[in-house]
C-alpha cells in the first residue's frame, strides 16, 4: 500500500492455455491420384468372416480431446456385410459373401474430431469382390512388377561392381608392366657393351688438348677384397 511503512501481500495466478478446435481432420488413407479421399479395394468372393478390408487413417492437428478422432459410416450399399471399429478405423467383413451379392459396394466413411463443435472429413472406399482366380492373378501381377523392380536394382548393381573391378585388374596389369619395363631398361643400360667379357667393366673417356684418352679398370677373375687384378689389354691386343 502507500502507507509511511508499506504493507504488501503476494497472489500466484495460474494461467492455462486452452485448445481451440480450428483444424479440420485430415485423411491419410484412402487417397486417389488427384488429392481426393478415395480409393479402391479389392477382395476375393471367397473371404471368411472377419477378414481386413482395409483400414482409414486420419490425424488431427489439435490437442487434447479435439484430437481425438471417431470412425462411423455413413453410407453402405449392404450394412450386413461391413463393419467398421470407430476407434481404429479398420473395416472388416461381418459375413461371408454369397452369389447373390453385389460385385461393387461403395462405402463412406466419416471422421470426425471430439471438440465441442467437432469438425468431420468423410472417405470414400470402393470394395470390388472378385473370384478368387482374378484376385491371385492381381497378386500375381503386383509381384510380379515388384520382383522386376528389384531385378533391375539388382542387375545395375553387378554391373557397377564388375566395372570397378575390371578397372581395379586393368590398373594392376598396368602397375606390373610398367615395373617389368623399368627393370628391363635398368638392365639393359649396362649390358649393351659389344665387349663385354663377363667381367664388370667401367669406362671413363675425357679429352685433354689434342689426345684422348681412355682409362679402363676391370675387376677380373682373381680379384678378391684387398687385391684388384687389372688384365693387360695391349699384351693380349698383341697376341692377336
Amino acid at each position: 500500500d502507500s502507507g509511511t511503512s508499506s504493507l504488501s501481500s503476494n497472489v500466484t495466478v495460474n494461467v492455462y492455455i486452452l485448445d481451440q478446435n480450428d483444424n479440420v481432420p485430415v485423411i491419410l488413407y484412402p487417397v486417389s491420384a488427384n488429392g481426393s479421399a478415395e480409393g479402391v479395394e479389392e477382395i476375393p468372393r471367397n473371404v471368411n468372416v472377419g477378414h481386413l478390408v482395409t483400414k482409414v487413417r486420419a490425424y488431427d492437428a489439435d490437442i487434447g480431446y479435439n484430437g481425438w478422432l471417431l470412425f462411423s459410416l455413413q453410407e453402405v450399399s449392404d450394412h450386413s456385410l461391413f463393419g467398421l471399429d470407430r476407434y481404429t478405423g479398420q473395416i472388416r467383413t461381418l459375413r461371408s459373401f454369397t452369389e447373390t451379392d453385389e460385385a461393387q459396394h461403395k462405402l463412406l466413411i466419416l471422421v470426425k474430431d471430439n471438440g465441442n463443435v467437432s469438425l468431420s472429413a468423410t472417405a470414400t472406399v470402393i470394395v470390388k469382390v472378385v473370384e478368387p482366380k482374378e484376385a491371385f492373378a492381381a497378386s500375381d501381377v503386383k509381384n510380379a512388377v515388384k520382383d522386376e523392380e528389384e531385378n533391375n536394382v539388382t542387375f545395375y548393381l553387378i554391373i557397377t561392381l564388375g566395372s570397378v573391378s575390371v578397372l581395379f585388374v586393368i590398373s594392376i596389369i598396368v602397375l606390373i608392366v610398367m615395373q617389368c619395363s623399368k627393370s628391363t631398361d635398368y638392365s639393359s643400360k649396362y649390358l649393351q657393351d659389344t665387349n663385354y667379357d663377363g667381367t664388370l667393366c667401367h669406362s671413363i673417356q675425357y679429352r685433354s688438348g689434342d689426345k684422348r684418352y681412355i682409362i679402363g679398370s676391370t675387376i677380373a677373375p682373381g680379384s678378391n677384397r684387398n687385391t684388384l687384378v687389372i688384365p693387360d689389354r695391349r699384351r693380349r691386343d698383341s697376341g692377336e
